[in-house]
């Protein structure tokens, strides 16, 4: 492995903790469907991590959006 590919790793590798812990800190309706979502692009990130990595933001935007937006009653 080069040494690019290993800071493109540990990039994927850090964003990724924080995806585990933010989707950790969110209700547990939430987290459960969420849990499903990471560990499918944890699984990708060990076949494809360019792929993953675009999964991923996607999936942290979904976070972001999901939790900013107030329950409906």
């Amino acid at each position: 492995m080069a040494a690019d590919d290993r800071l493109e790793d540990d990039h994927l590798a850090r964003r990724l903790r924080e995806a585990h812990r933010r989707v950790r800190m969110l209700p547990a309706a939430d987290r459960e469907r969420f849990s499903r979502r990471y560990l499918a692009i944890c699984d990708l990130a060990k076949r494809d991590p360019d792929r993953a990595a675009t999964r991923l933001e996607a999936f942290l935007t979904d976070l972001t959006c999901d939790s900013d937006t107030p329950d409906a009653q």
